[in-house]
């Protein structure tokens, strides 16, 4: 956990102000190019517009973060001044030649200055990507984005046409695609909004009362600590998009209250690990990945946020059962009201977050202008919190609002800009659609081997990346091979960017496992090994919308309310056969929890005959137990002895 909370230096002095400074001319800037604000009759073009966000925020990676471990002191060298200095002057003259670039044509052949100013604009964003998200994601991006120069001489699908360096040098600097892709695309023209507001919420308290609402809500119930993690990681989740951050933010509170009411400190991590990581799976801002899937798909925000609801509903459903399981199974008790915050007043003091995520909702989904409407929250949120006086904007807040926008801001672009760089070489070379036919070939066309080989390979790119990354590489190479054999376009999206998740819980990475073990104080392996556990609907979930479109509701109303119905009366039965517990019935004998786990998994499968079978088997439950009441036996005798 160290070395998560030391990535930043303490960054103070001049480079503090700078980070504010060119925060708020950043986000000044978008507000400007997506409101259509013009100065003097001009317009910034979306092809300038990229390189000024690129020159605001990507000098902010040198400053902010040291280029190895244990070097964050608060001096910054030399040399990551130098690369900061030209990460702001090589974008910005960009930015005032964009016209220029367009008009004589840089991007088929670029003049001396533009081989140099591309050259640089290629490789620092690299290293900012290797500062910001790790080595494996800066390599990819290096590699991948060379990959045209030697591409003639790869063998069998790996071969592709030759490019000079001078004139790759052309295409990822200047034209339309690479630097200048979708990933920035995205970025620019709705990301940044989603990423402010946020930070808004964050750097105005939002966190705190989340999890005080959940606490307020749940926290006396049976295994309420659990049930805390589960709801406030969900909430707090959506706005972060990093399942370690959730790990770190909430689960600071969370873990100990759970380890205090009994839960042993693995299980409490485990718990954590997996609420942290769908909360970044949760509508309706859901980190940035959703964003960049409305550009490649070509749809509106609201459509990938409505799919991913049932989804999100499922999986925490799943937790949220196995934790209450558990908790009755020991005899766990919630926390005492005393030490919980009264709702009433928690939402006496923190009502106008609601009033920002109602607003939200409101311009996306009955509005529909999506690229504006978190302008307008984050709007409403600051003069909402005007009416009280703790909460009420000053100088301290401000900066402080400022310094995590730009923080959360620098990450992204730092890492989309290198995406962007693969996603060009992918695309001028033709890999993309080489691969998905050697993988078409390799499954010989059944849906099933693809889904496992999709699977696997989302697994391994998450290792690796970033949850970003690793859905923007998938989504260009494995999608388009799901949607070629029949599956819905917008399930196969979300099948690749769920099973991304995979690796955050699961070993051997599995690093919001790692962060939830050391917070809990518990071995690494038996917390990883309880997570996967729980989380296994994460693991089931993308497999089966992929399926039955239904659980995306795509399809008739009445299917997917068959489909859902079922669905989670499966995760009742399997939660139960997991844990070993069932209402009414108590603790479960292993026979009994078989029965149920296989009576879960039946109904949850998106088949007819799997709904047939998983009901038989309830009913043949219901009538066993009505059986055992009748004769006046207790209901716990069903399974007397304990896991």
């Amino acid at each position: 956990m160290a070395a998560a909370v030391s990535k930043y230096r303490p960054v103070k002095g001049v480079p503090r102000w700078l980070l504010v400074i060119l925060t708020t001319i950043g986000i000044g800037v978008s507000v400007c190019y997506i409101f259509r604000f013009t100065f003097g009759g001009l317009m910034v073009t979306q092809f300038g517009y990229h390189y000024l966000l690129i020159a605001l925020f990507l000098p902010l990676a040198f400053l902010m973060i040291p280029a190895t471990k244990g070097t964050a002191a608060s001096k910054i060298p030399w040399y990551d001044i130098l690369l900061a200095v030209l990460a702001f002057g090589v974008p910005f003259y960009l930015f005032l030649r964009a016209n220029d670039i367009l008009w004589y044509g840089w991007s088929a052949r670029a003049p001396i200055e533009g081989l140099v100013t591309g050259m640089i604009i290629w490789l620092l964003p690299v290293e900012a990507a290797r500062r910001a998200g790790g080595l494996p994601i800066a390599l990819i991006a290096l590699i991948m984005s060379f990959y045209p120069v030697f591409a003639g001489h790869m063998p069998g699908f790996l071969v592709g046409p030759t490019m000079s360096l001078e004139r790759l040098i052309s295409y990822h600097g200047f034209s339309t695609e690479s630097i200048q892709g979708i990933p920035m695309q995205a970025f620019g023209r709705i990301i940044v909004g989603y990423l402010v507001f946020a930070s808004a919420l964050v750097a105005t308290g939002g966190g705190q009362f989340f999890l005080n609402f959940a606490l307020a809500l749940l926290g006396h119930v049976r295994g309420g600590a659990a049930k805390v993690a589960v709801a406030s990681s969900a909430l707090f989740g959506t706005l972060t998009g990093a399942s370690v951050v959730n790990v770190i933010t909430t689960g600071s509170v969370t873990i100990p209250a759970m380890k205090k009411t009994g839960y042993p400190p693995y299980y409490a991590g485990a718990i954590e690990a997996c609420a942290s990581t769908g909360g970044i799976l949760m509508p309706p801002v859901m980190g940035a990945v959703a964003f960049i899937m409305a550009d490649f798909l070509g749809m509106p925000y609201t459509t990938i946020v409505r799919a991913a609801i049932i989804p999100s509903v499922l999986y925490f459903a799943a937790l949220y059962f196995q934790a209450d399981f558990f908790a009755a199974k020991t005899g766990l008790r919630g926390l005492p009201r005393s030490e919980l915050p009264s709702l009433r007043q928690t939402l006496k003091q923190g009502w106008f977050y609601i009033f920002a995520l109602a607003v939200l909702v409101f311009f996306l989904f009955y509005i529909r202008v999506e690229t504006v409407a978190p302008f307008y929250a984050t709007g409403a949120l600051f003069a909402a919190s005007l009416f009280r006086k703790e909460t009420r904007p000053n100088l301290h807040r401000l900066v402080e609002f400022l310094e995590k926008s730009g923080t959360t801001l620098m990450e992204m672009v730092s890492i989309l800009v290198p995406i962007g760089l693969v996603l060009g070489s992918l695309a001028i070379t033709g890999l993309a659609y080489s691969l998905s036919s050697e993988l078409v070939s390799i499954a010989g066309g059944s849906l099933p081997v693809l889904l496992l080989l999709g699977a696997v390979a989302s697994y391994i790119m998450g290792m690796g990346a970033t949850i970003t990354a690793c859905y923007v590489f998938l989504a260009l190479v494995f999608a388009p091979v799901l949607i070629d054999v029949g599956v819905n376009p917008l399930a196969a999206h979300l099948f690749v960017m769920y099973c991304g998740m995979l690796s955050s819980i699961t070993p051997p990475v599995a690093l919001a496992s790692y962060v939830a073990a050391s917070v809990a104080g518990a071995p690494f392996m038996q917390t990883a090994a309880q997570a996967m556990r729980l989380g296994i609907m994460l693991f089931l979930i993308p497999f089966f919308f992929v399926l039955a479109p239904e659980f995306i509701l795509e399809g008739s109303s009445l299917r997917s309310l068959l489909v859902i119905s079922t669905a989670i009366l499966g995760i009742v039965l399997a939660s139960g056969g997991l844990e070993g517990y069932m209402w009414r019935l108590g603790k479960l004998v292993p026979i009994v929890r078989v029965i149920f786990l296989t009576a879960g998994v039946l109904l949850f499968l998106p088949y007819t005959w799997g709904d047939y079978w998983g009901i038989g088997i309830a009913l043949l439950i219901a009538i066993g137990f009505w059986i055992v009441r009748r004769r006046s036996i207790p209901p716990a005798a069903v399974g007397a002895s304990a896991l």
